[in-house]
């Protein structure tokens, strides 16, 4: 085999060995031990030799400074101080082979691939430099050039058989099944039976349309190694896809039968024979497999769940009993399983016990946003403490702050909590995430935001989020109702308020706050007496009116004379919600304030 050229080729071999930045600075205090001894031989040479020698050693310093930046990988620094080195020593090829490796970092193949060959014809059998050529050529998409470099160095070394994968992708890459298959065939040998080997020439055996082979590869598989319940799956897999769904169960059936404790493979029966309209046979196979613990939660999950989504009947309700009951006593904190048991619970319209379950998933494990979305939306929906919704919510965002609806919904609980300035911060976080992908999500944190902006005393921006809505949904309640109301407590544009209030009232005549609504615009417009049929109305379907309700009515019941009956309800107003901060002074002065 030909000499490596010099120590600039050493040291190369020792970068493809990836050794640390330390040893490379020993080598550089050690070769600084080596270039004096050399000074002082150089006075023996002659002047030609002697400047010869000083600019070997200095190459080699131009080298080693290359290395060291290659290996903290400051590529262009790296590349100053071998291109410097090159200058001095243009044939040497560790210098060559540098270049084109730095060249390769940065994806510049064609000038990877100029350099390499400048490498390996001067050092035609340097393992390293083959390798990287064959990575280059990879990467030019000419797999086969690759792949004939590979076959070189494993021709000529038992040492390089270990690339024998690398050839057999190379060739698949190619379309080269044949060739393939006989390196894996190969890759066998050196390895022995192993899946990925088994399974890469499966796919190549299927793509030929030679499903005996295929079988036959995962028989032996199997075969190699027994009890291994998975290789039967992938069998069974192979055979069902193929319309060979008796041979798939017989496969099973005879893994359990020497292995018996396989609720997998039970499993795996189970939707063969559910296949074949074989339902009793079936059943049995998955309550068994059930009542095994050391089949996995996850799966158990996932099989209640595909059942919970079939139509719903009495036989489907026992065996989802049975099932639940299993699952609960051997995985009892398992998430999956507390999720599709939530889930069943909210599909009988139970929102209370699914609450309660996905609040056990959660705890256990909080990285699931269908729960989490879940626990909050049910939590809003069954009027749950804010306090304790704004928790969820954090979760939510802390844990997918990539999710723009969560964003939504912590603005929103944080509206309900009257934060805010932070609520105001979520909200636009949602539209920031979300990007417009999502029209009906943005006009949902618009209308969040005319409410929010209110607040804030930030008017105009409020009108104009609602403006937003409307031109996209007209008949959006949240915005008309809100919108309307702070109009009329503005006193401003008190018509288009009147007309919103009005649409509502039409389409919801039985709505309380709406009713409320309205009779306040008509009271700012001074129409008392419609204000008057108005808020006796929204009193009247309202089970328990809100301190604000019954000081509007008492406001009204004063603008029409009735001075002892406005009274009378400002008190019962007193402690009530929402009142405004002069109750107190009209039912001391018993006289209306603005």
């Amino acid at each position: 085999m030909k000499q490596t050229h010099s120590f600039l080729t050493f040291l190369s071999h020792i970068n493809s060995n990836k050794v640390n930045l330390y040893k490379s600075i020993y080598l550089f205090l050690i070769l600084g031990c080596v270039t004096l001894h050399q000074v002082s031989a150089q006075q023996k040479l002659s002047k030609k030799e002697r400047k010869q020698a000083i600019e070997e050693t200095k190459a080699t310093r131009l080298f080693i400074e290359g290395q060291k930046f290659l290996m903290l990988e400051d590529y262009d620094k790296s590349y100053f101080y071998f291109q410097k080195a090159r200058e001095i020593a243009p044939d040497e090829p560790a210098i060559s082979f540098k270049i084109a490796e730095i060249f390769l970092k940065a994806n510049k193949v064609d000038d990877a691939l100029e350099y390499g060959l400048m490498a390996v014809e001067a050092d035609p059998e340097n393992k390293y430099y083959n390798l990287m050529m064959a990575e280059v050529y990879s990467k030019k998409n000419q797999p086969i050039k690759a792949a004939e470099i590979l076959e070189s160095l494993m021709e000529n070394s038992d040492e390089n058989q270990n690339y024998i994968l690398e050839l057999a992708s190379l060739y698949l890459g190619a379309n080269e099944y044949d060739k393939a298959l006989d390196a894996l065939d190969r890759a066998e040998e050196y390895y022995g039976v192993v899946e990925q080997l088994v399974v890469q020439k499966q796919r190549i055996y299927l793509r030929k349309n030679n499903l005996p082979k295929a079988i036959e590869e995962g028989e032996k598989l199997i075969n190699a190694h027994p009890g291994n319940s998975q290789y039967v799956l992938g069998l069974v897999e192979i055979l069902f896809n193929n319309g060979r769904t008796k041979e798939a169960i017989a496969a099973i059936e005879k893994s359990l039968e020497a292995y018996p404790n396989q609720p997998d493979l039970q499993m795996g029966a189970y939707a063969l024979y559910k296949d074949l309209g074989e339902f009793e046979i079936a059943e049995a196979l998955i309550l068994d497999a059930f009542a095994n613990p050391d089949l996995d939660g996850m799966v158990k999950a996932q099989a209640f769940s595909d059942i919970l989504q079939e139509i719903k009947t009495e036989k489907r309700e026992k065996l989802l009993d049975k099932l639940e009951a299993f699952m609960l006593e051997n995985n009892p904190n398992d998430s999956n399983v507390l999720t599709v048991v939530g889930d069943r619970r909210l599909f009988n319209e139970n929102k209370e016990e699914a609450l309660s379950y996905y609040k056990k998933s959660a705890s256990i494990n909080p990285d699931n946003p269908q729960v989490l979305q879940g626990i909050i939306t049910l939590m809003f929906e069954t009027g749950g403490d804010f306090a304790e919704i704004e928790k969820y919510t954090i979760i939510a965002v802390d844990e997918f702050p990539e999710r723009a609806e969560f964003w939504y919904f912590d603005g929103t609980v944080k509206t309900a909590l009257k934060k805010w300035e932070e609520a105001k911060e979520s909200l636009k976080k949602s539209q920031e995430v979300n990007k417009g992908k999502n029209k009906q999500l943005d006009l949902l944190v618009y209308g969040q935001l005319g409410d929010v902006y209110h607040s804030l005393d930030q008017k105009e921006e409020a009108y104009e989020s609602y403006e937003k809505v409307l031109k996209e949904r007209p008949n959006d309640e949240h915005v008309l109702n809100n919108y309307a109301y702070f109009l009329s407590l503005a006193k401003k544009d008190l018509d288009k308020a009147r007309s919103m209030s009005e649409k509502l009232v039409k389409i919801f005549p039985d709505n309380p706050t709406y009713l409320d609504t309205h009779a306040w615009v008509l009271f700012q417009l001074e129409d008392y007496q419609n204000a008057k049929t108005y808020m006796e109305k929204a009193l009247k379907f309202e089970d328990s009116p809100s301190g604000i309700m019954l000081e509007h009515y008492g406001d009204i019941l004063y603008h029409l004379g009735n001075k002892s009956e406005a009274l009378s309800f400002w008190k019962k107003a007193e402690g009530g919600e929402e009142t405004t901060d002069l109750l107190i002074k009209k039912i001391k002065d018993q006289k209306y304030y603005e």
